[in-house]
């Protein structure tokens, strides 16, 4: 794992340890309308439209990209929803990312998408802290824990995405409760990004799926800047995309997530595997690849 990684969990663990209560008590966090971003994503594949779940993202650990307090992340979102993405993730990890709970809290006031809770989840007390509709679980961070926080969040009335990175990790997730796959083409041991991550591990997802009768939904996460990034991940495979820098470094935050939900417009052409002629060819033919 990178130094960068190993230093944002140590800070977590920190900030962890200072969680007293939940924001909302636990009849709220239940009881909340909870946004089906299943639903919302097949819904906008069948339109010939790519779901894109935008990120309000302040920061990197790298760079820092603007200051978002809650007032402007409630704009951000609101563009983001008025161009068609199909769901917002909030950064709410404070020292590397600049994110907060506030900026999740009053994005999803503000918005009617199903609003992504992005932070490094490694205790249970997270799950407690704020309602929300998704929430990430990174499966080289929880191991052997994934299954417990995995059934943990949907008891709590919350939709886990999980990111997976590798074919053993991708095999963990899979054997979990867990509907929304997560795909990082970056690498937690040398930072580096490559769509091919995608390329990979999206078929065995589907083959999966064809021979357990499930239906999971795939969701590439990171590395994809252009229109041609977003056409490369969807036709690999990937249901929905993850998108953060390329939306917030953008001069028009509404105008580039338009652009990305609208790369393909005629169902025709989407290639997702749900529009291929033959599951079985596609999933035999990119075992060979």
């Amino acid at each position: 794992m990178h130094e960068v990684i190993k230093e944002i969990l140590d800070e977590t663990s920190k900030r962890v340890a200072t969680i007293k209560s939940p924001r909302k008590s636990s009849y709220e966090r239940r009881n909340y309308n909870k946004r089906d971003v299943v639903a919302a994503i097949r819904e906008k594949q069948t339109k010939g439209y790519i779901p894109i779940i935008a990120e309000v993202k302040p920061a990197s650990p790298s760079h820092k990209y603007m200051e978002i307090l809650p007032e402007k992340a409630v704009t951000i979102a609101t563009q983001m929803e008025k161009a068609g993405a199909v769901a917002i993730s909030v950064l709410t990890e404070p020292k590397f990312f600049n994110g907060s709970l506030e900026n999740l809290e009053n994005v999803r006031e503000n918005v009617s998408l199903p609003v992504l809770r992005k932070d490094f989840i490694i205790d249970e007390r997270q799950l407690n802290e704020i309602a929300c509709d998704i929430i990430l679980l990174i499966t080289g961070i929880l191991g052997d824990r994934l299954g417990y926080f995995v059934d943990l969040a949907i008891s709590n009335g919350i939709e886990p995405l999980v990111e997976t990175q590798t074919k053993e990790e991708l095999f963990m997730a899979l054997a979990t409760n867990a509907k929304l796959i997560g795909i990082n083409n970056r690498n937690f041991q040398t930072m580096e990004v490559n769509l091919n991550n995608t390329k990979l591990l999206a078929p065995l997802v589907r083959k999966y799926d064809l021979e357990h009768g499930t239906d999971h939904i795939i969701i590439s996460e990171s590395g994809m800047h252009s229109c041609a990034d977003a056409r490369t991940a969807i036709e690999a495979g990937a249901d929905a995309l993850l998108i953060g820098t390329a939306i917030i470094k953008s001069d028009d935050i509404y105008h580039k997530t338009k652009e990305l939900v609208e790369t393909i417009k005629c169902t025709k052409n989407f290639a997702g595997p749900k529009m291929k002629e033959s599951l079985q060819e596609y999933v035999e033919g990119s075992e060979h690849t």
